[in-house]
Parts: C-alpha cells; sequence; structure tokens
C-alpha cells in the first residue's frame, strides 16, 4: 500500500505529527493508500516557503519562463496518463472513461494557461489632466501584478482537475502557491507533486506547496495565515461561509465555487429526445457529484407526460457499476456518508408527498456505495428536494405553464451556478438567457463548461470564478500609474 507525501518547500516530506490517515476505494471498500495527516505546523512550513519565493525571485522572471513550467506539467500528466487515470479511478470510483477525460483535461488546462504568458495585459487610459496651454501632459496606465501567496482548497469530486484550476493561473501570473487536496481523495494529486519532484528538480522551492490533513487544521492555517493574499476554494457553501469569516478579519480577496442546483427548461418547441439524453447525462453524470449538474426540471406541460416516458426509460436503461465497465453511467458514490445524504433527502421527499417514477433506494451491487438512478414528480417549488442540492443520481421533474412562472421557480434559489435551457425557438432561447440569473446557461446540450469560458456563480455558489482570462485575472491586482510630464 502507498504511502505518498506531502509536497513542502520543493521536498516530499510526511507530516510533522508522524500520522498518516486512510484512503478508500469506495467501489471495493478497500483502503489503497495513505496520505500524511498534515497540521497547522504543516501548512505554515509550506506557506512560508511561498512567502520567500514571492519575495525573493517567482514573481521577477518571465511570465514565459513560469509558463514553461505549467507546460512541464502538462508533459508530466500525459507521460503518466494511464496510472494517474488508474488512481483517480480507484480513490474515487470514478467511471474509466470519465477519468481519463478529467487527467487529460489537466494536461490541457496547463497547456492553456502557458499560452497566455505573453498575452495578458493592462491598459492605457486617456487622461483628463492639461497644461495652461490645454494640451495634456499625463499618460495614464493600468498595469497588472500578481496578487501575492494564494491558498487553494480542493474538492473531492474532480480533485486533479480543480487543482490545476488553481495551480496553472497562480503559477502563471507570478504567485507561489499552497494546495490542501481533498482528505477523501488526495492520491492523484500527491502522485503528480512525487512526480513534479522527480522529474523538474529545477522548480524553484516554494513555488508549489501540497499539504494534507483536514479543513479545520491544515484548511484554516491557510486561511489565517497573515502571508496567504488570496483562497481559492471549491467546496460547500459552509466552507465558503468560514472562509469569508477569516477573510473578513485580514480584508482578505477570496474566489468561491460552492456548489449548485441547476434548472434544465424544457420548452414546447424542444427536441425531446435531444432533451432526454442531454438532462440525463447531466444527472447522471459522477453519480450526480458535480455542482454544475443538471439537479431539477421543468418541463412544459405539453410535453411533459412524452418527456417523463422517454426520461423513464432512459433512467431504467442506465447501466452503473463498475468503473472500468465499458457501459457502466456511473458507479459507486464517494463514501457511505454521502450516500446516507442522498437516501435521507429522497425519504424526506417522498415522506412530504413525491412520487418515485423510478428508482428510489440504495442499490445492492455487491459491493461500493451505490443509489439507484431516480426520477421524483409531485413535488413542491419550496420543497426541499427542489432547493437544496442533492448531489446524487435523483432529479425532480415539475411541469410548468406559464413562462413567467417558470422563468421565476428556476432563479428561486439560493444557489446560482448552471442552467439549462431546451428549445429549438432562438427568440425563445435569447429570452431565457436574459431571464435566467445564473453564471452559465447551458443551450440544447449537457451542462459542462469549456477551459476558456467563465465559471461563476451567482448568489450562494460562489464569488469570483475560474477558467479562461477572466479566471485568470482572479489572480492579479490593479495598479494605476498617473505619469505626467
Amino acid at each position: 500500500m502507498a504511502q505518498l507525501k506531502q509536497y513542502i518547500n520543493g521536498e516530499l516530506v510526511g507530516a510533522s505529527t508522524g500520522e498518516w490517515f486512510d484512503v478508500e476505494n469506495p467501489y471495493k471498500l478497500e483502503t489503497i493508500g495513505q496520505a500524511p495527516k498534515g497540521n497547522a505546523e504543516d501548512a505554515n512550513a509550506a506557506i512560508e516557503a511561498a512567502a520567500a519565493a514571492y519575495k525573493t525571485s517567482w514573481p521577477k522572471l518571465p511570465a514565459e519562463t513560469r509558463a514553461g513550467y505549467l507546460k512541464q506539467f502538462a508533459q508530466i500528466i500525459r507521460d503518466n496518463q494511464a496510472e494517474l487515470t488508474d488512481l483517480l479511478i480507484a480513490e474515487q470510483a470514478k467511471i474509466a472513461g470519465l477519468a481519463g477525460v478529467e487527467i487529460g483535461f489537466t494536461a490541457s488546462y496547463f497547456d492553456y494557461y502557458a499560452g497566455w504568458a505573453n498575452i495578458y495585459e493592462g491598459e492605457v487610459i486617456n487622461s483628463s489632466s492639461a497644461r495652461d496651454d490645454g494640451t495634456s501632459n499625463e499618460n495614464i496606465w493600468l498595469s497588472y501584478k500578481p496578487i501575492g501567496v494564494v491558498g487553494g482548497i480542493c474538492p473531492w469530486n474532480f480533485p486533479f482537475f480543480v487543482m490545476a484550476r488553481k495551480v496553472a493561473p497562480a503559477i502563471l501570473t507570478g504567485c507561489p502557491i499552497v494546495i490542501k487536496p481533498s482528505s477523501v481523495t488526495p492520491l492523484t494529486t500527491l502522485r503528480f507533486a512525487e512526480l513534479i519532484a522527480q522529474n523538474i528538480p529545477e522548480l524553484p522551492k516554494g513555488v508549489l506547496n501540497f499539504v494534507t490533513g483536514g479543513g479545520a487544521t491544515v484548511g484554516s492555517a491557510i486561511t489565517k495565515h497573515p502571508a496567504i493574499q488570496m483562497v481559492s476554494l471549491t467546496g460547500s457553501v459552509e466552507a465558503g461561509i468560514e472562509i469569508i469569516k477569516d477573510s473578513a478579519e485580514k480584508v482578505m480577496k477570496t474566489s468561491l465555487e460552492l456548489g449548485g442546483k441547476a434548472p434544465a427548461l424544457v420548452f414546447a418547441d424542444a427536441d425531446i429526445d435531444l432533451a432526454v439524453d442531454r438532462i440525463a447525462a447531466s444527472r447522471l453524470i459522477f453519480s450526480g457529484q458535480v455542482c454544475n449538474c443538471a439537479e431539477r426540471a421543468y418541463v412544459h406541460e405539453s410535453v411533459y407526460d412524452e418527456f417523463l416516458t422517454k426520461l423513464k426509460a432512459n433512467f431504467d436503461a442506465t447501466a452503473y457499476g463498475d468503473p472500468y465497465a465499458a457501459d457502466s453511467v456511473y458507479s459507486s458514490q464517494v463514501s457511505a456518508d454521502q450516500l446516507d445524504k442522498i437516501k435521507a433527502i429522497t425519504e424526506r421527499a417522498v415522506a412530504a408527498g413525491a412520487e418515485v417514477v423510478t428508482g428510489g433506494a440504495v442499490a445492492d451491487k455487491g459491493t461500493g456505495y451505490f443509489y439507484q438512478p431516480t426520477i421524483l414528480t409531485g413535488v413542491a417549488q419550496d420543497s426541499e428536494i427542489v432547493q437544496k442540492e442533492i448531489f446524487g443520481p435523483v432529479l425532480p421533474v415539475l411541469k410548468w405553464s406559464d413562462y413567467d412562472a417558470v422563468i421565476a421557480a428556476a432563479n428561486d434559489c439560493e444557489y446560482g451556478l448552471t442552467s439549462s435551457v431546451f428549445s429549438t425557438n432562438v427568440s425563445t432561447v435569447m429570452q431565457a438567457i436574459k431571464d435566467l440569473n445564473f453564471g452559465e446557461t447551458y443551450v440544447n446540450r449537457e451542462h459542462f463548461e469549456g477551459l476558456q469560458g467563465f465559471h461563476a456563480g451567482w448568489r450562494k455558489s460562489g464569488i469570483g470564478g475560474a477558467d479562461g482570462k477572466h479566471g485568470l485575472y482572479e489572480y492579479l491586482q490593479s495598479q494605476v500609474t498617473y505619469l505626467r510630464y
């Protein structure tokens, strides 16, 4: 059984306590490795190393030089793609195809941000200042500098990709970073750190650090340390609130993605087969454990029966189980706790009057934490199952007839990350996009963002965002120079 170490100040190290914690394969229900049980001492050591790199060297290097390391990260991933994919499958029961996509997409993400090295720029602003004769004698320049040392706190559902989502723009812009992987799924990230240590010994010390341990110890130490100038979290609303509290004392920038409750709106003129296929794919991807999943469907009354019949057939035909099986759409939930949460929220919905169209129970596959693909109807707009994130393969379906009412229902949620529209009428689509209050709206397709977009939510889905040009600028702060001559 592998023991993978932390990466602090350019060295692979165990925890200062000498303790380790087990990582479970949630499909096979067996321990597959151990990670160091780090604490505040480990986090502080990593932060101090990052702070030293920030003060002495890293921001002073050309962006193109920093981008060169991102290209090396991408190549390391590609050179070890099969191993990293298998490790990701093992530690979180992600089906092989999706795990392979995550590993490959992560390499592409590093390459993408490396390409920004000679592209991101400042501005020249017209000045209103003038000499006595009325002519201008001033230039105004807006330039950008790295914000400083960054703390990145990663989730368990896309642990490798989200790591890169934080590391790539930080490294490129000159910000040393300390990453805390999820304690549920740390192994793929730690193996990546080991590969960096083995293959890129010239990476300046302190620029990139990985510290493992609990959120209450390592996570808290990261957010509270005075050298940390920004924390980027992908996680729960509760974790985000704690970071906001800590940031208030320091007046520190935060970038937070905190979950979603995405509505999928199906109009009367929609291609129903397409809508069924894409909504099912969006709901069942990684067994529903994705923040931008379609979490609730609103279907026009004229196509409701057809949609529900076809959606039930889709869910009933869904193969799930072994992550390596070619026909598996999803595998195990990531943990027993996660399975219990899905079971409990579904049971409460049924007790409140919801009708189970299909599924609605834990599935016995002989191993793993499985929940059946589930469709619920007869749910109220203000019910828990419609308002709260399920994070499992359960979809409530609601009928609608009035446009203004369905838009109000879709927007009636504390989250505002993603949404989708299914219609063949461009006017309907454009009006719905205008009226939906979500950071992303997908039209006639699955819920899955592109690396060149901007993944950002409204309301309790978060603050700031990631990806593309705008994600890059999250790691920069502006400086305006008034130059009079």
